[in-house]
């Protein structure tokens, strides 16, 4: 039934709504990674963007000219390998260090990064950044300028058709990361982040895990920047900043650590809002319209004061987010399940045997 509902929207909505949940699902993907990584291994990283843009930009230029010009597919498989390759680079420090000391260590990788892409034109266009070359699998195109498509009527442009592989990358990513939780790496990481000490007393090898966490995070911080990438069609190195990856802290403290749906609702929550803002400003008191001169607050600035509230509620009311609060109201709602009476054993004198009399 959920997934009906996921595959009704291209044929009633329209592109805007689309291409929020498409935001939303690249944010999704990136989110859950994160969530294996602070949620279930316990480690801060404020670097998330970094591998974000190292998938967008890998894809595009893999896939692109100038650039090796491959397939797109296969470009889009070798960008989260990159972005992988780089969370290895970096797996030796994150396999050493924990807490605010690894969330300052990869804050470098923000501005490290941003540099290299407005400094490295030939690959990444410089400030103005490239256009993203669309995805053909097969000889389908998932660009609303290939062969034209018809659905049930409906015509599927470029958003109707990456919607359903926005899906299947969010299915992926579900699946992958509920079988690494619910698996040994899984319990060996939330060991780890329980107790490190505990954890090497029943043979867990902690620096090995952290960096495989740091490097499976990286993975799918690249397949989000790869989907994020081909929803933008052009990709610039300014949206790949610190707010980025604070926006991706915030998706799972509200969705919940360590949970993939509470992942997924964050990252719907965080990337929905201020796009929703900007598009009911004019009906919304005290927020204005993007380049307006009247006196109030724009709706990138108020959606971030908004999830900033609910960021501090969350704390303070849930702290395991939106996955716990809607687990513990399913419990509440759920129907008490009749009462038992107790089976009451009969006494030794009711089943003493009245002895004959002689």
């Amino acid at each position: 039934m959920i997934a009906l509902l996921l595959c009704a929207p291209p044929f009633y909505l329209d592109a805007f709504w689309l291409r929020t949940g498409l935001f939303a699902m690249a944010a999704a993907i990136g989110a859950v990674g994160l969530g294996l990584l602070a949620g279930a291994a316990g480690q801060l990283s404020l670097g998330h963007a970094f591998f974000l843009a190292v998938g967008a930009y890998g894809y595009t230029w893999l896939a692109g000219e100038p650039g090796p010009g491959l397939p797109p597919a296969l470009a889009a498989l070798l960008a989260v390998v990159l972005a992988g390759a780089a969370g290895g680079l970096f797996s030796p420090v994150a396999g050493r260090v924990r807490g605010i000391y690894l969330g300052v260590a990869t804050l470098a990788l923000v501005f490290l990064g941003h540099h290299v892409l407005l400094t490295a034109e030939s690959v990444t266009g410089g400030f103005n950044g490239r256009s993203v070359p669309p995805l053909t699998v097969g000889g389908f195109s998932f660009a609303g300028d290939g062969p034209p498509l018809v659905v049930l009527g409906v015509p599927f442009g470029a958003e109707e058709r990456l919607w359903f592989l926005g899906l299947a990358l969010v299915a992926g990513t579900w699946w992958t990361a509920r079988g690494l939780l619910r698996g040994r790496p899984g319990r060996a990481l939330t060991a780890l982040r329980d107790s490190e000490t505990a954890a090497s007393v029943m043979g867990v090898d902690v620096a090995r895990y952290r960096s495989a966490a740091f490097v499976v995070s990286s993975m799918y911080a690249g397949l989000g920047g790869v989907l994020l990438a081909l929803v933008f069609r052009r990709v610039v190195p300014d949206y790949f900043g610190l707010a980025l990856s604070v926006d991706y802290l915030a998706m799972i403290v509200i969705g919940g650590l360590g949970s993939v749906a509470g992942a997924v609702a964050g990252a719907a929550f965080v990337t929905a809002l201020p796009l929703l803002m900007t598009r009911y400003a004019d009906q919304l008191p005290l927020v204005t319209a993007p380049g307006a001169t009247d006196a109030g607050v724009g709706p990138t600035e108020a959606s971030r004061y908004l999830y900033g509230a609910a960021i501090v509620l969350v704390l303070l009311y849930a702290p395991d987010g939106l996955h716990g609060l809607v687990r513990r109201l399913r419990a509440r709602l759920r129907p008490a399940s009749p009462a038992v009476a107790p089976t009451t054993r009969p006494s030794a004198s009711a089943v003493r045997t009245k002895e004959p009399t002689p």
